[in-house]
């Protein structure tokens, strides 16, 4: 079973966040107003082969606690989708809008 990940990596509350700091100010400059608290992160998306959902969880927590979060700095919190068995070439990359997405009933992160 082919399940899509999406994990989602942030900085700790408390870790200074200066690069959420400089896009903050930079949309004060830019004239809009009413933004604050803008915190940077990464998404890292995949797809994993398992088993079943648990064993696709247990896959991406390994990843994440070995490869792709530092847990002194950062937390993550992770999506996971079971996919259909549309064949690999016919599956198109997972991708998160930006802004109002609209209605995809094949989407797997909505």
């Amino acid at each position: 079973m082919r399940i899509a990940a999406l994990v989602e990596v942030r900085l700790r509350p408390g870790i200074a966040d200066p690069e959420g700091g400089t896009v903050e100010r930079a949309i004060a400059a830019l004239g809009v107003g009413g933004i604050s608290r803008v915190s940077m992160g990464r998404a890292i998306r995949f797809e994993v082969e398992a088993v079943s959902v648990d064993e696709a969880e247990e896959i991406v927590d390994d990843l994440c606690r070995r490869l792709l979060v530092n847990p002194v700095l950062e937390e993550e919190t992770t999506t996971l989708v079971a996919l259909d068995d549309t064949p690999d070439d016919e599956v198109p990359p997972v991708d998160l809008p930006v802004g109002e997405p609209e209605a995809d009933e094949g989407a797997p992160f909505q």
